[in-house]
């Protein structure tokens, strides 16, 4: 299953995992693509303007391939009556933080369709999506302009769903991946599938190429990943301490002192589950009791705190997405992270093919 690779001219089978909420730079996609991977610019909380501006930024710093993201649809769920407790909540977090009381934005989130509008007039060659399938009148009119469509899965009757609906892989992402779980068919606690269990499991039941996601760090993991079927590796949190990333700075630092144990499922921030750093915030919410409003809104009530909070480096009241191998974070350049990849990934298969032997 190396066609993927073949298309795109990938020297080193990496894809960069969509970062939304400032990790995932021009400047870090670029990197990606320019250093033989496939870049991934995360455009779900972006204006269409703002991502025709991104995609142009791309543009300038590399001729390779590289993807946009969006989130589907079908994750926004409506509004249910809680808004009142999770304000209350959130108030002594406002206060702290200098902020106005907590109030729910009309628009919690980005207009799905500009957002198509946006990236059809830029027509990159890659779009990435996650949470759900997308519309079909979307997915016609990104195919008919030959995108290649990348959908995720975290179980394998999402990714036969996925295949249905017309995609051109299946990313599957195990249970140890930072940030947002891409569940949609299923409750996310039924879909907590482990990566090495998954991908081999969604390589049997599709005829498209697969990419594996979840707790791959180096290039160790990339040959496992390879040798379980797959023809990539997305990968996310190895990246967020390169120079290139957006990462703020406390997030930076807590993500250097982080461990494995240290990480969390959670619906405290956004209203979907979600892996990262326990922190303040997080087990604070636990003890409250409280329901979670539904995603998007959730995610929009905690906006202003979170980003206030970055600014005043409180790490605790962070989402400070993670997966499970966040303990072999490396501070780097994202060319010399590349490099090492690759080194390892020929160093792991010369110990393996010994082994075999």
């Amino acid at each position: 299953m190396n066609d993927f690779r073949r298309k795109y001219g990938l020297s080193i089978p990496v894809v960069l995992a969509p970062m939304g909420g400032g990790p995932s730079t021009p400047e870090l996609v670029a990197a990606v693509s320019n250093a033989g991977g496939l870049g991934s610019l995360a455009a779900a909380y972006s204006s269409g303007e703002r991502i025709e501006q991104d995609i142009a930024a791309v543009r300038k710093l590399t001729a390779r391939p590289f993807a946009v993201n969006l989130f589907s649809p079908q994750a926004q769920l409506p509004l249910n009556d809680g808004v009142n407790a999770v304000a209350e909540f959130l108030r002594p977090y406002h206060e702290r933080l200098g902020l106005k009381a907590p109030e729910l934005p009309q628009k919690p989130i980005e207009d799905f369709d500009e957002q198509v509008d946006a990236v059809c007039k830029a027509a990159p060659p890659i779009v990435s999506f996650t949470f759900g399938l997308l519309p079909s009148k979307a997915t016609d009119r990104l195919k008919a302009q030959g995108t290649y469509l990348m959908g995720t899965a975290t179980t394998v009757e999402e990714a036969r769903q996925l295949e249905r609906a017309g995609v051109d892989a299946v990313i599957a992402q195990g249970s140890e991946a930072g940030a947002h779980r891409g569940t949609f068919a299923v409750p996310a606690e039924e879909a907590l599938i482990g990566t090495v269990a998954l991908i081999p499991q969604v390589v049997d039941a599709v005829r498209v190429p697969v990419i594996a996601s979840g707790g791959v760090m180096d290039g160790r993991g990339i040959v496992a990943a390879l040798a379980l079927g797959a023809s990539a590796v997305q990968m996310g949190t190895a990246f967020l301490a390169c120079s290139e990333a957006g990462t703020s700075a406390v997030y930076r630092e807590a993500l250097l002192q982080g461990r494995g144990d240290q990480t969390t499922l959670t619906r405290a921030f956004s209203g979907r589950m979600a892996r990262g750093l326990s922190n303040e915030f997080i087990e604070r919410w636990n003890a409250s009791g409280l329901e979670h409003l539904p995603y998007p809104w959730q995610n929009a009530f905690t906006q202003p705190m979170r980003r206030a909070a970055a600014n005043a480096k409180q790490a605790g009241l962070l989402s400070l997405w993670a997966g499970q191998a966040v303990g072999m974070l490396r501070e780097t350049t994202t060319e010399q992270l590349m490099k090492e990849l690759r080194e390892e990934m020929k160093q792991a298969w010369l110990g393996l093919k010994q082994q075999i032997e």
